[in-house]
């Protein structure tokens, strides 16, 4: 009997999620029958794939061994549908994850692009911080991810995705509009907003801070940056805000030019073997598109 390629797809989801429980959330199974399933594909390969670590499992050698060969199916179906693709009449169907700011500044525009050259085709979009965005595309949850990187501050770089470059989008600091800061050092002082700890922004930013000889006071912690940018307008906050954030906002606030005018990279990233079917290169086109409209606007 072969292996099961429906049992060799939860192993190598198993290596990507690290749990049977964020494996069978992810796929809308129960644990129990995630389990089960693995029990049996190490029955049909004959030997042990995972083993106890805790309360947790972990592949084995052998199971290192077939997961990385169930990686490679999936490439190949990625790559047979994308073969098939060319031939199909049908609209494409295009699963997005994008961080908010590209959300909030080129979805109208990217959908208006694509309803005039693409009429029918479905795009699906989850608001997603990058580093999940990115993760998810390898696990095949989405099919492409709009992701950024700050200066000095690479991203990882996953295996099996590609990466294109929207543009660059400016960072400066944003003040309330009666404030009379000039200078990121006149911040010294005044409570700050970032985002959460962990992520590349909020390094980057308290960065910024330092090197501008203070420590920020960081009193409000927030992944929704149109919140930040609510509490900046009131005078309650100081932040680091990307050009973009601001795109179609009304929301008055002062921006001041930071010293060496930093800019955030905006990118996408697709697997590899899937960059070339008709739906991701409609959608890159369509955001290349509406980056250069909501750029020179």
């Amino acid at each position: 009997m072969g292996w099961s390629t429906h049992r060799l797809l939860l192993l190598r989801e198993l290596q990507l999620r690290g749990t049977v429980t964020a494996v069978a959330t992810a796929l809308r199974y129960s644990p129990s029958t995630v389990s089960q399933q693995l029990a049996q594909l190490e029955r049909e390969v004959g030997a042990p794939l995972l083993q106890a670590d805790g309360r947790r499992v972990r592949l084995t050698p052998q199971g290192e061994t077939v997961a990385a060969h169930a990686a490679r199916l999936v490439s190949l179906e990625d790559q047979a549908r994308a073969e098939i693709d060319i031939a199909r009449s049908t609209p494409p169907h295009v699963r997005i994850a994008a961080l908010q700011t590209s959300a909030h500044a080129l979805l109208s525009r990217m959908l208006d692009v694509l309803a005039a050259s693409h009429p029918g085709m479905r795009v699906d979009v989850w608001v997603l911080p990058p580093e999940e965005g990115l993760f998810e595309v390898e696990a095949r949850g989405f099919d492409l991810a709009i992701a950024e990187q700050y200066p000095g501050h690479t991203r990882e770089r996953r295996p099996g995705l590609d990466r294109v470059v929207l543009g660059r989008d400016p960072i400066r600091l944003a003040v309330g509009p009666d404030s009379s800061v000039s200078s990121l050092a006149d911040t010294k002082e005044l409570p700050w907003v970032m985002e959460p700890v962990g992520t590349a922004v909020r390094a980057w930013s308290v960065q910024q801070c330092r090197e501008a000889g203070f420590e920020p006071d960081v009193r409000y912690s927030a992944a929704d940056l149109l919140a930040q940018v609510r509490l900046i307008s009131s005078g309650h906050a100081v932040g680091l805000l990307p050009e973009q954030l601001l795109t179609n906002e009304d929301t008055p606030v002062t921006l001041i030019d930071l010293p060496g005018a930093p800019g955030r990279e905006i990118f996408t990233a697709a697997r590899e073997s899937s960059r070339n079917t008709s739906g991701i290169v409609a959608v890159r086109a369509a955001l290349e598109r509406a980056f250069r409209d909501t750029t020179a606007a």
